[in-house]
């Protein structure tokens, strides 16, 4: 079933209009026929999402009746943030997509000592807004039923500052022994935590970032096998993303 994503002006009584880019891919793209089914969601109100038939094409909108509200809530009972040294630029875009259909709720680009990657304030702004169009595509795949954000480019000192904010942080280290650290980060999970993630770049993190690094963020393991950027974000979110479903349905 499609999905699509639109604002609380765009639902009157039992009705809902489609518009823009979203209308010309239901009626040019996927060619949406009348009475067929689609999905929506509500972009200014959390996890609320319809059933909808296809009522008509006017001129440049289309019309979809409102069969039902959806019970079943898609989103995670907690809260991840990702912060992600800046990669090379199709690394950057399979972390978004994997991470969103994760249930990610916020990446934060992070330019950090290593990364490869520097973005002046022009290509930053162009990047934050295809990474914002790649999330929003990745929520309508997967039946999100809200967008992640992606954030602005943070430097290490105002991610970690923002991180604090956050009831648990980790951050995946090659040098950290055994797994018991790892452990004992995800026995300190609930469902209802906000928990961020640090992952660095393809150099990883200096050791100046590791020695400043404060003692709200816990050092953990990935095993015994060197990660990629992309791997050690997709994994860990993945970990701890089933953590707290595993609490949810516990």
């Amino acid at each position: 079933m499609f999905q699509f994503f639109v604002k609380k002006s765009q639902v009157e009584k039992n009705f809902v209009k489609i518009y823009d880019e979203d209308f010309h891919h239901m009626k040019q793209v996927i060619r949406l026929k009348e009475q067929e089914k689609f999905r929506v969601s509500l972009v200014d109100d959390d996890h609320k999402s319809f059933f909808c038939i296809l009522h008509s094409y006017e001129n440049d909108y289309a019309i979809g009746e409102i069969l039902n509200e959806e019970v079943e809530n898609t989103e995670l009972e907690g809260c991840l943030v990702l912060f992600q040294g800046l990669p090379k630029n199709e690394k950057m875009e399979l972390i978004i997509q994997k991470t969103v259909e994760l249930g990610i709720d916020t990446i934060v680009p992070v330019a950090m000592k290593h990364c490869v990657v520097k973005l002046d304030e022009k290509k930053e702004k162009a990047k934050q807004t295809r990474w914002q169009l790649i999330a929003e595509t990745a929520a309508k795949q997967s039946k999100r039923s809200k967008i992640p954000t992606i954030m602005n480019v943070l430097n290490f000192e105002q991610a970690v500052e923002y991180a604090s904010h956050l009831d648990f942080v980790c951050l995946p280290y090659e040098n950290e022994e055994g797994i018991e650290s790892t452990k004992n980060f995800l026995n300190k999970i609930k469902k209802h935590s906000s928990v961020g993630i640090f992952i660095g770049p393809e150099g990883g993190f200096s050791a100046d970032e590791i020695d400043r690094l404060p003692t709200f963020v816990d050092k953990i393991s990935l095993g015994k096998r060197i990660l990629r950027t992309e791997t050690a974000a997709i994994v860990t979110v993945g970990m701890i993303m089933l953590e707290i479903e595993m609490q949810t349905e516990g």
